[in-house]
């Protein structure tokens, strides 16, 4: 019996977004397990959160052409059982080393489900449906992303920094269950072709040194050898790669990717929202926690409704990205974010005013962020061929995720100190708000209305 499209759909994106909530949970965490763990260095302790930060962003591209070559529901199934066993481990960790560990594990287990639950609906769906749907699996990924440290804060407030892990545990096993028993087998198109094992370690190596070298900005400043070092030799690795695979069949990345100037721009716009989209969260909460003087749990309860409404815009912005073209919706959402964050630039004070100003701006946001999402995935693999798929999502997803790890130590930079007020939060604001018209810059030139890009089945 042929399993629905939409069975598929729910599956991968109810695995994208309990690795979501996973990744940011750990952020809400991270109080509770400095009291568990006193005697242990903060910067030591950062590694339950880098680590996974780390090995996660530098695995998606390998990742992409592993589901390439050996089929996306085998990928899919590795992901969340490793995913699930690794999060018993940090639930029930003895001590500091063997969670960090887990972290490890639950990173690539994060890393291989990933692009393959977006294989496995690009490949359900029809072309002509990709854009919309793509759009839906971003959107459940930001909506987890986004309640996680609000749930997380509550969840830890009544029990313990353990059952941050342990609530994966239910939702994971059924969601196991259900792929397992229902998810169709799609065979990897290029099954047969050679793993491209240098390419691989030089992509993963030389990412992980660039996120390592970011994530060492917040200990260590923006100067500093410990950032520098790593950053530069990441940077070396990555070129070393672009010189490996010009011309080389059966690369880890087909560089042809860039060659496409939309795809090109797409990548680059991905990286400047996902600098945005990170800094405007832990920028959010900052704000809060330490200017409005907001609980955990009422910070948490504050900023759901902008998530809310991602997810009311994605299920319909899709609709309107197959009629009109990526660059409408996508120029539209960069300006909307853009104005958003100067409205908080120019109006904000140290006076709460959420309901007069937090909260529309949270709905004004909330829309630009889901034309967003729903663009720029939209947008990266739509002219993609069967064949590309893990590859070509898992490198527009790794660049937001890099683009991730950036704007968090940006914001950590900017108003993560104590004492920062409103003065600092309102130059994070107008960086915001230079990142969106920045995007909307990157997509004017994408094809419009009459020139859509092409989904090739």
């Amino acid at each position: 019996m042929r399993t629905s499209p939409w069975v598929v759909f729910a599956i991968a994106c109810a695995a994208v977004f309990l690795v979501a909530v996973d990744a940011t949970i750990a952020v809400a965490a991270f109080p509770a397990l400095r009291s568990s763990f006193a005697e242990t260095a903060p910067a030591t302790l950062s590694w339950v959160l880098n680590a996974y930060t780390i090995l996660y962003a530098a695995l998606l591209v390998p990742a992409g052409r592993l589901v390439d070559l050996h089929g996306a529901r085998r990928l899919f199934l590795l992901g969340v059982t490793l995913f699930l066993l690794a999060s018993a481990v940090c639930g029930m960790a003895p001590g500091l080393g063997t969670l960090i560990g887990a972290r490890v594990v639950q990173a690539v287990g994060g890393a291989l489900l990933s692009p393959a639950s977006l294989t496995l609906i690009l490949r359900s769906f029809p072309p002509g449906k990709r854009s919309a749907i793509v759009g839906l699996w971003s959107a459940a990924g930001a909506l987890g992303a986004a309640i996680g440290p609000g749930a997380g804060a509550m969840l830890i407030q009544l029990a313990t920094w353990r059952a941050a892990f342990l609530v994966n545990l239910p939702a994971g096993l059924l969601i196991l269950i259900f792929a397992f028993r229902r998810l169709p087998t799609l065979p990897g198109p290029d099954r047969g072709e050679r793993l491209d094992l240098p390419g691989i370690a030089l992509i993963a190596l030389g990412v992980a040194a660039l996120t390592y070298g970011v994530v060492q900005i917040d200990s260590a400043g923006l100067l500093a050898t410990t950032v520098l070092a790593p950053a530069l030799a990441g940077v070396g690795l990555l070129l070393a790669y672009g010189v490996w695979a010009r011309g080389r069949s059966g690369a880890a990345i087909d560089m042809t990717l860039f060659a496409d100037r939309t795809y090109a721009l797409v990548t680059v716009a991905s990286f400047v929202f996902g600098i945005a989209f990170s800094m405007m969260f832990l920028s959010s909460f900052l704000f809060l926690f330490g200017v409005w003087g907001f609980s955990q749990g009422l910070t948490g309860l504050a900023v759901t409704p902008g998530p809310l409404v991602v997810i009311a815009v994605a299920i319909s912005s899709g609709r309107i990205v197959a009629r009109i073209g990526h660059r409408a919706v996508l120029v539209t959402g960069g300006v909307l974010y853009a104005f958003a964050q100067i409205w908080m630039a120019t109006q904000v004070t140290a006076a709460p005013a959420y309901l007069t100003l937090w909260f529309p701006m949270q709905i004004v946001g909330g829309v630009a962020v889901g034309l967003l999402l729903v663009g720029l995935s939209g947008a990266a693999v739509s002219g993609l061929a069967t064949a590309r798929f893990g590859v070509g999502g898992a490198v527009n997803n790794a660049v937001r995720q890099l683009g991730g790890v950036f704007g968090t130590a940006v914001a950590v930079v900017l108003v993560g100190r104590g004492g920062a007020g409103v003065e600092d939060f309102r130059l994070a604001f107008q960086c915001l708000a230079a990142l969106g018209l920045t995007t909307a810059c990157l997509c004017l030139p994408l094809p419009g209305a009459s020139g859509r890009l092409r989904a090739v089945g």
